[in-house]
């Protein structure tokens, strides 16, 4: 069992995204052990991407279960596929097969699909399982969950179990919208992701945007550390300081008070509820961008 962190570390560099020792080191540990990992942070601090780098470093498939309130089972393990069935029993009974024999036809792979949890288990190569924001389902998924992960297997009563080809890779993320139970939190290792310091996000934008200039990309890092500060609804995250720095790239902004009505305009990146937008007045916006100049 490889546990170097520091060449996963490197790896992930590679695809852009900028690892902490903390969290190498549970990557490095959950991929040896082959235990899931749980991510907990803030929105917008990057815990989905670290599933879409782990695949692209490993080349592996990324299967993505996205959970919401209401999430129940049969949506994440298999449907069958109803119109095919009902059409294939119409060909079977103008052939006049048997009523057994139309039960064993439909009533196989050919017909069956796949959701997340399922598919994720039927790959020959171990694949990349990210269940996203689990604290957005039930307490009664999060328990079904945790049987499908500890035996990773699936019972189609028409089929029997159908037990993993290959174990995935599995990682939880959670924005901590709802405790999650202490059942999960033992089945998983763990690691919590801040918002980065300005160094990182710095190294981050430049991996993603490398053709943004240094200067620019540095004031444009300071500036949303300062914002976040701000008393704001919805602060803003990575995703939104590279669409950021990408669009003043794009209006040729070499500096952050070259233009100060284009800048504010620009401010709809960061700035995703209508409150925030009345919130960060241009008087509040020049603050901002005098902090991102010192």
């Amino acid at each position: 069992m490889d546990l170097d962190y520091k060449a996963l570390q490197d790896r992930l560099a590679a695809t852009g995204y900028v690892a902490e020792d903390a969290l190498a080191m549970a990557l490095c540990l959950a991929i040896g052990l082959q235990r899931p990992l749980l991510l907990e942070g803030e929105a917008g601090v990057g815990k989905t991407a670290v599933a879409k780098a782990l695949a692209e470093l490993q080349g592996a498939r990324l299967i993505r279960l996205q959970c919401y309130e209401g999430l129940d089972a049969g949506s994440t393990l298999y449907e069958w596929n109803y119109q095919r069935q009902l059409l294939a029993i119409k060909a079977h009974e103008r052939d006049g097969a048997s009523a057994a024999e139309v039960e064993r036809q439909i009533f196989s792979e050919a017909y069956l699909m796949r959701r997340p949890l399922l598919e994720a288990i039927s790959q020959d190569s171990p694949p990349v399982l990210l269940i996203d924001e689990i604290d957005r389902a039930d307490e009664e998924f999060e328990a079904f969950l945790l049987e499908v992960l500890s035996d990773f297997q699936v019972t189609v009563p028409e089929l029997g179990t159908i037990a993993a080809r290959a174990i995935p890779q599995v990682v939880l993320t959670s924005n901590g919208t709802r405790e999650l139970s202490d059942a999960l939190r033992r089945r998983c290792l763990y690691a919590w992701i801040d918002f980065p310091a300005a160094e990182k996000e710095l190294s981050i934008l430049q991996a993603r945007l490398p053709g943004v200039d240094r200067a620019l990309a540095a004031q444009a890092v300071r500036f949303v550390q300062a914002l976040r500060k701000e008393e704001l609804e919805k602060v803003p995250g990575i995703a939104e300081t590279l669409d950021w720095a990408a669009a003043l790239s794009g209006l040729d902004l070499d500096r952050l008070d070259r233009d100060p009505v284009a800048l504010q305009a620009s401010l709809i990146c960061l700035l995703k509820t209508r409150t925030d937008q009345a919130a960060v007045t241009p008087e509040v916006t020049a603050r901002l961008v005098g902090q991102a100049a010192e």
